[in-house]
């Protein structure tokens, strides 16, 4: 009954603009489709198999169309999601679905702005609230309420907003609301100085059936790892942005009054000597963040610092994962498109965190770039969790071709990020090569080739995980219709997790991929076939582990 309400609404808005010709706003619409199907062919070997899709259902696809209406000075969207067996909710199990997965109305009157219904939106960085959709996750936590802005210059503002956090077609119980105050200093117009502050607060209400499932497993505990939960918690964050010159420094501290968080690492006694690990914990969390970056002919410096502790945040403390997430922690680690060097991820820590990572850019000459990254994240232990070294250089020799080659080094914690008991730190060394050619008229050929090299397990001898690749690429593409490529990520010495074969050897496996793209107008399509390995996904720092997957997927995105 809700979602046929909703769409009664905005198909009533609809008829009335046609109606309403005496209105000086021209209506306008516009929006957009993405969706994706997959064809799921088993094979064991690799691990692509015992889900759902593999074992009978063969086939599963998600959808979302989006629409956008103006007019009278109101802003509406309706947004249709449809589920069908999908996997992006649990990679290892199936989830079918479909209804109104967005809807709002938005007005300004004066120097006031209204919004209603599905609302995204985030405070500073985002350490304290943020209401983000991340596709590729199944993450959508937007807040379905009400938000107001009020200017009460070009240079100061208020937003406050309340509701609950959207949990697909239906929302969580608990109450989430806060309000932001920004403002924008120039001191001196000459001097080129600006500030742009910002306060924000935030209060969480856990709804009673999450207190009372949260007080049932605390009566389990001991006496000593017992505590008196809260319904109520509060965030708080200030923030500035000053720039002068060629600078521009970021600061923002936060802290979160004591909340009930899930410690996978925390110990749990049962049964006196019996000890388990994953309870709840009671405790305040804090976040200190600055970023401060340089720019000037050519050259470009940025440096960040993170500190974070017990700084989980979510809409109730039994949910995990990537489920209920109130906020957003920035991640502090290089964001990687190349094959090998995105197969290590460093998912953001909320319980613990001290990361530093400095980017670099240089261009002595027009056509010639050097880039440099290297990150650091340690927990509060001084526990190594992660480190990057990334090199870059990249050249043009003449007008028709571009070379992109550099080195990669890492160290990946996977006891932490694939909570994988034992395993040792995991080094690798990824050089790479990338060269676009163009081959003729709107034509062009890239080619693409990198090699990891990971460490050996100290205990067993063996390769790290699954031990050295290999993966060469070669993509024509005829601008702007047709894009099409071929490539083959092959396990060139299999590791302690490679796949063994029935006579108990441990097998090199090549994992290839095809794709052909189509694009006409606002219109793309996709087709690929794919072997893909084993995994950690990320997004922004969001990350989840991604099962093996065998078979066809095709994607259609458009806009209108």
């Amino acid at each position: 009954m809700y979602p046929r309400i909703v769409l009664l609404i905005f198909l009533g808005g609809l008829s009335l603009s046609a109606k309403s010709q005496q209105w000086e706003n021209t209506p306008q619409i516009s929006g957009n489709f993405q969706a994706n199907a997959n064809f799921f062919i088993r094979d064991s070997l690799i691990g692509a198999a015992n889900t759902p899709q593999y074992d009978r259902q063969l086939y599963g696809a998600e959808g979302w169309l989006n629409l956008n209406y103006s007019n009278w000075g109101f802003d509406f969207g309706l947004r249709l999601d449809v589920f069908n067996n999908s996997n992006l909710l649990n990679p290892t199990d199936s989830y079918s679905g479909e209804g109104i997965g967005n809807w709002f109305v938005r007005k300004r009157i004066g120097d006031l702005e209204l919004a209603g219904g599905y609302i995204y939106d985030q405070i500073g960085s985002g350490i304290i609230f943020r209401a983000f959709e991340e596709r590729p996750l199944l993450i959508d936590n937007a807040l379905r309420g009400f938000k107001l802005k009020y200017f009460f210059n070009d240079n100061l503002s208020v937003k406050a907003f309340t509701g609950r956090q959207k949990q697909l077609f239906d929302t969580y119980d608990s109450v989430i609301k806060g309000i932001n105050f920004e403002a924008f200093l120039e001191p001196d117009p000459r001097s080129g100085l600006t500030l742009a502050p910002g306060l924000g607060i935030v209060n969480r209400t856990l709804d009673d059936g999450s207190m009372n499932a949260l007080v049932a497993s605390i009566n389990t505990y001991t006496p000593e790892q017992a505590f008196v939960p809260n319904y109520n918690t509060y965030a708080f964050t200030f923030y500035n942005t000053l720039t002068t010159g060629g600078f521009t420094w970021y600061l923002e501290t936060a802290f979160k009054t004591e909340d009930a968080i899930n410690d996978p690492f925390a110990e749990l006694i049962i049964g006196g000597d019996t000890t388990t690990t994953d309870r709840f914990i009671n405790q305040p969390g804090s976040v200190l963040y600055t970023s401060l970056a340089y720019a000037s002919r050519g050259l470009g410096i940025t440096l960040e610092a993170k500190r974070t502790e017990n700084f989980t945040f979510r809409t109730r403390p039994q949910v995990q994962l990537n489920r209920g997430l109130v906020n957003f922690l920035p991640p502090m680690a290089r964001v990687n498109t190349y094959r090998l060097l995105a197969r290590y991820n460093a998912a953001t820590q909320e319980l613990g965190e001290m990361a530093l990572q400095a980017d670099m850019s240089y261009a002595p000459k027009r056509n010639l770039r050097f880039n440099l990254n290297i990150s650091n994240i340690w927990n509060l232990e001084n526990e190594l969790l992660y480190r990057e070294l990334f090199t870059e250089a990249s050249f043009k020799p003449n007008k028709t071709t571009s070379v992109k080659a550099g080195v990669q080094f890492q160290q990946y914690n996977q006891r932490i990020y694939e909570f994988k008991p034992g395993a040792d730190l995991l080094e690798g060394w990824t050089p790479y090569l990338d060269v676009l050619m163009e081959i003729g008229n709107r034509r062009a050929l890239r080619l693409e080739a990198q090699y990891k090299i990971v460490g050996e397990n100290e205990a067993n001898g063996l390769k790290q995980d699954y031990g050295d690749w290999a993966f060469v690429l070669a993509e024509y593409s005829v601008a702007p219709d047709w894009t099409f490529s071929i490539s083959d990520m092959y396990n060139l010495t299999p590791g302690e997790n490679s796949p063994i074969d029935a006579s108990g050897r441990r097998r090199g496996l090549h994992y290839p991929r095809l794709d052909v793209s189509y694009t006409r107008g606002t219109n793309r399509f996709d087709l690929s076939y794919v072997k893909q390995v084993e995994g950690v996904v990320c997004t922004g720092g969001i990350c989840r582990l991604e099962p093996a997957f065998s078979g066809f997927r095709f994607t259609v995105n458009s806009s209108f």
